[in-house]
């Protein structure tokens, strides 16, 4: 299973921060006078303890990390989801279905949709990010949306066809796209 970026660093930064802890709680405390009796060899002593609580603190921080990394994950994706909503007045959830029924991943690669694997066109993973839509218009919603609707009207040189999809369908489209 291959984790997120920030999650990788998340739990390498737990782990370590675990085996700290564990070496911490396993070395030495301050010696004893010989007169004392020897405190370390009894199964209730005062160093087996601080060494098993030190195995459980770190076990409850890994997993309470890796459960509140994953909670942090779906927020994310939710957050970025309802903005991408409010920018462009689409469903990000109908924008798959939309981009296999018009054949989007013949030409395109596009994150999470199943069998779009297109070479002939960029992919189209990162939009958000983009400066331009179709190399011609700055990129917001407004022109995404005019571009997936009639990319001519844009770009009259341009090897992307007119689909036959409508406004409220490209709203869809430009919403999945923005919320990935």
């Amino acid at each position: 299973m291959r984790f997120p970026r920030e999650r990788r660093a998340w739990l390498a930064w737990a782990g370590l921060t675990a085996l700290l802890l564990v070496w911490a709680a396993s070395r030495p405390g301050p010696a004893a006078p010989a007169s004392a009796p020897s405190a370390e060899l009894g199964p209730s002593s005062p160093s087996r303890w601080r060494f098993r609580a030190a195995v459980w603190a770190a076990m409850v921080l890994l997993l309470l990390g890796g459960l509140g990394l994953g909670g942090w994950s779906f927020m994310q994706r939710r957050e970025r989801q309802a903005i991408a909503t409010a920018l462009t007045g689409g469903d990000p959830h109908r924008g798959p279905d939309l981009m296999t029924r018009y054949g989007c991943g013949g030409c395109h690669t596009i994150p999470g949709v199943p069998g779009a694997d297109g070479k002939v066109a960029g992919p189209l993973s990162g939009m958000r990010e983009r400066v331009f839509v179709g190399g011609v218009a700055r990129n917001s919603p407004e022109p995404m949306i005019r571009w997936i609707v009639d990319p001519r009207a844009l770009s009259p040189q341009t090897a992307m066809p007119a689909t036959g999809i409508t406004e409220a369908e490209a709203r869809d489209v430009a919403a999945y796209l923005y919320a990935r």
